[in-house]
């Protein structure tokens, strides 16, 4: 692979050859600054770095014809780095993110989307057993229908991004898949393109879940999610969230209303109950109606008492294998209750507050800590654990133990 230090190096072999000075003046390039002479840097670790994966990814079945031909001209990609350190330290709130995920433009192209790949998506349903509707709205969610699927080259992107080194193994992981991909003949890799952290596709497939999920619905003998026609992606999607547990005719979820002085403790994915129990307790849908019975279920809080409250069945967590964030599967769900020409969600937001920062996130944890309530690390990300940490702060000092981090609580733990 030659790159910046392998031009220079021919440059100074020439200029010997040819009887000119053994040190040259400083090409062009060197002379643009430190950002230039770091790329130069960047490029020459990133080789070296080639060096040793490609006999990692060789002793994982990659054939050295098909190394050589994926890496030929691959470049340190600065613009991959400056994109995954400069990620939005802020996280939308909820209403926020479903504001943007269940707009009227999206309901409006999700609809037309349907019309015009109907029969293609009747076959899907029929195939996999999954709601077109939830195909449709992962792949608007993903792509917004296919319009934004991502350019990088993707074995560059990986690349830069296993060398690296923030989240080597991982990306080093997809970056052997995103190869065996290649070896296999599905795409080529000037076709292979996508996000800059190597999601591909119509739905944003990793490499990894592409080998374990993809599909040729097409019959060709490629599973093609990379083309203008999203038949294979679509399908792909599908068999992803059949092999997760999908149950066919069944909602994700439903929203409800909580009775007056109801026990907010008792929510979140880690209480499970039958229906049976939630109707007990004075649950119903929003609008007054009886639950109907999916099965065992959970009470979802995303924006705490303030805020809509959901009762989510099985259905949640085989979306919830597609991407784990709350706000992505209701907004998928959502989304695809619209398209089925279901109501907006009822319930109001507290839109006067906002989303904590990460650096307040980690000290929210760290002060969780301090005062006793574990939350089980201390790394910025709200999981269950530290939904439970604030649930049992907000019950010492006798708030509604809703377990929403909000900026109120962050500065009760400060007092």
């Amino acid at each position: 692979m030659q790159g910046l230090i392998g031009s220079l190096g021919i440059c100074l072999l020439a200029s010997a050859a040819f009887g000119g000075p053994l040190m040259p003046a400083a090409p062009p390039q060197l002379q643009k600054g430190p950002e230039v002479i770091q790329q130069v840097g960047n490029q020459a670790g990133l080789e070296g770095w080639t060096q040793g994966f490609r006999t990692r990814a060789l002793a994982k079945g990659i054939a050295a014809g098909t190394f050589a031909r994926a890496f030929r001209g691959v470049q340190y990609n600065p613009d991959v780095i400056t994109k995954d350190r400069n990620q939005s330290e802020f996280t939308k709130t909820i209403w926020d993110y479903l504001d943007s995920a269940t707009s009227d433009s999206r309901i409006e192209n999700g609809k037309k989307a349907l019309r015009q790949n109907r029969k293609l998506l009747d076959r899907i349903e029929a195939t996999y057993g999954v709601d077109k509707e939830i195909v449709v709205a992962v792949w608007g969610l993903e792509s917004s229908y296919g319009t934004f699927r991502g350019d990088f080259p993707l074995i560059e992107s990986l690349a830069t991004l296993a060398y690296d080194g923030r989240r080597g193994a991982f990306f080093e992981q997809q970056l052997v898949a995103a190869l065996k991909i290649l070896q296999n003949g599905d795409v080529t890799a000037a076709k292979m393109t996508g996000s800059w952290a190597g999601a591909m596709g119509h739905t944003q497939f990793i490499p990894t879940s592409y080998l374990a999920f993809a599909v040729d619905f097409t019959g060709d003998g490629k599973r093609d999610i990379w083309s203008d026609n999203p038949a294979d992606a679509l399908a792909s999607t599908a068999a992803y969230l059949a092999k997760s547990g999908w149950q066919a005719g069944r909602p994700w979820g439903v929203e409800i209303k909580l009775p007056l002085e109801y026990d907010y403790s008792v929510s979140g994915d880690r209480v499970k109950k039958s229906v049976a129990d939630w109707r007990a307790l004075g649950v119903r849908l929003v609008d007054g109606g009886q639950l109907p019975d999916h099965g065992t279920a959970s009470i979802l809080l995303p924006a705490g008492a303030r805020g809509a409250a959901f009762l989510i069945f099985r259905n949640f967590q085989a979306i919830e294998r597609y991407n784990s964030a709350d706000a992505y599967v209701i907004g998928v769900g959502h989304l695809a209750d619209r398209l089925k020409g279901g109501p907006a969600i009822q319930a109001s937001w507290p839109r006067d507050d906002r989303a904590l920062l990460v650096d307040e996130r980690v000290e929210m944890q760290e002060r969780l800590t301090g005062a006793g309530f574990n939350p089980g690390g201390v790394d910025g990300k709200i999981g269950p654990n530290t939904i439970a940490a604030v649930k049992a702060f907000q019950r010492s000092i006798g708030m509604v133990p809703d377990g929403y981090p909000s900026l109120d609580i962050l500065k009760r733990l400060r007092s």
